[in-house]
């Protein structure tokens, strides 16, 4: 998989929508983890762990990718359950301002106890265990994230 530079990644998503991997993280108290985001978009929110699947890359290697570069370890799309899919429309873009960005997103659900002290601090700079009630009101948790709670 090659990378893109800014010019080319810019045109892509000005043009066309991006497919996307969520994460709803439940440990066994129930309890959904949250990284609040260093990056656009949704910077300053707290944000499901997730990215985008990468072109040429199968929603099962997507997956695998993901759960090692997000939570530090290789999961199996098969151990996950599927939400469904969503959509994300933000008004900025990775990038800056200008641009607007559009998700279609896969959202699954993992059932499994992370410790959030060796997370990586790439897309999030610090990870916090929110109960669900508490997520749904906090003014700091993006609304796309609430949505894989209100499903």
């Amino acid at each position: 998989m090659s990378f893109l530079s800014q010019k080319t990644f810019t045109n892509i998503i000005a043009a066309t929508p991006l497919v996307s991997i969520d994460l709803l993280v439940e440990n066994t108290e129930g309890q959904i983890l949250l990284g609040y985001r260093n990056n656009r978009p949704a910077k300053g929110y707290w944000f499901v762990p997730g990215g985008r699947i990468l072109k040429d890359e199968s929603m099962d290697s997507a997956f695998k990718r993901l759960t090692l570069a997000e939570l530090g370890v290789v999961l199996e799309r098969q151990q996950a359950e599927f939400l469904g899919p969503y959509e994300h429309f933000y008004n900025d873009y990775v990038f800056g301002e200008g641009v607007t960005t559009h998700y279609v997103v896969l959202g699954y659900k993992l059932l499994c106890d992370i410790d959030i002290s060796r997370l990586p601090m790439v897309q999030h700079n610090q990870y916090k265990w929110f109960d669900k009630p508490s997520m749904l009101v906090n003014d700091k948790v993006h609304q796309h994230s609430k949505w894989y709670l209100q499903a």
